[in-house]
């Protein structure tokens, strides 16, 4: 998680589309947000955050493959402790555990 979360910023994240859009609703939360094609809209106070992605080939580590989407944040009129609120909730839950 970070302590800082710039106005825009890119990730490069190890899921399908349709595993990203699926997290969406408990990423989100009580958030009013829309989907339009690779690209979600979420009500952040009186500001907006837009997330769009697009795939990115797939890593490959020995026999393991493993999907990518390059998602790019976006966020207008939302100044940092409001990113900082949005964004915490939001990584805490795509946190995936591991053995």
């Amino acid at each position: 998680m970070q302590t800082d979360y710039p106005a825009q910023f890119e990730r490069d994240m190890g899921c399908t589309e349709a595993e990203w859009v699926a997290w969406m609703p408990r990423a989100i939360g009580a958030h009013a947000w829309q989907q339009q094609a690779a690209q979600i809209t979420v009500q952040v106070g009186s500001g907006l955050l837009r997330m769009r992605w697009s795939p990115m080939p797939e890593r490959r580590i020995a026999l393991l493959r493993m999907p990518r989407l390059l998602v790019r944040f976006e966020f207008e009129g939302v100044d940092a402790a409001g990113r900082q609120a949005f964004m915490r909730p939001f990584d805490l839950s795509l946190q995936r555990g591991g053995g």
